[in-house]
């Protein structure tokens, strides 16, 4: 793993998202409650963001809440309401020394007031770092991410609609498009994850479930990352 650093730097290699799946098979399998799996999701994203300070990636993205996860059980939802609380509070301290900047893409307008000020004091405190930029997409959904960025530019009165107009209009209108989407868990769909910005991505599919993600792991995507050959559609 010496050598990764070297390789994400002559690769450019700017941005990983990730969609954290698995953490509730994983609990299963195991004869545990589904918190257990989503605490230990926790320690697997602390995991990977060290791993991508110590390679060299600018920019990690991971799928913490989607639009669709209302619809599970309400102490479910409940339950990573206040892991998603309870972590920044537990942990802000230390991603700020650790100098990661925090920020959150999604409609964080219809979570309630406690979590959306811990969210803005996150975002707040870590603003001027210069380390790892971790974005968390929480009560986020592509397709309503780009109806609203096009219906920014209607409002807006902006007569010519271009790709670069709406891009800028999207919740990562500020920073790079992905250049590789991990998926844990082995399930083979994007459900309905940054759908624009993907659009040249390189897909890994890997079947261990996020609490089983760690340095090793994204070692290893990413040498199988810089070992395609991307085209660009050429």
């Amino acid at each position: 793993m010496e050598n990764i650093k070297k390789i994400v730097k002559e690769c450019d290699l700017k941005h990983i998202a990730i969609i954290m799946d698995g953490n509730r098979r994983w609990a299963k399998n195991k004869g545990l409650p589904s918190a257990i799996g989503h605490k230990k999701g926790v320690d697997a994203l602390k995991k990977t963001m060290r791993a991508c300070d110590d390679f060299g990636v600018k920019y990690l993205t991971v799928y913490a809440f989607s639009t669709e996860n209302w619809n599970r059980k309400p102490e479910e939802v409940s339950f990573l309401m206040d892991l998603l609380a309870d972590t920044l509070n537990n942990e802000l301290k230390e991603m700020h020394e650790n100098n990661v900047v925090i920020s959150f893409i999604g409609d964080t307008s219809k979570l309630n007031n406690k979590l959306q000020k811990i969210l803005a004091n996150a975002v707040e405190t870590t603003k001027n770092n210069t380390g790892v930029n971790l974005q968390i997409a929480f009560n986020y959904g592509a397709r309503a991410e780009i109806v609203k960025a096009v219906q920014e530019i209607v409002d807006s009165g902006q007569k010519e609609i271009t790709e670069d107009l709406i891009s800028q209009h999207l919740y990562t209108g500020n920073i790079p498009d992905p250049d590789l989407l991990i998926r844990t868990g082995g399930e083979m769909r994007v459900s309905n994850y940054l759908l624009w910005q993907i659009a040249y991505s390189e897909f890994i599919v890997i079947p261990d479930f996020w609490p089983e993600f760690d340095k090793e792991s994204l070692s290893k995507c990413i040498l199988e990352f810089v070992n395609r050959n991307r085209r660009w559609g050429s």
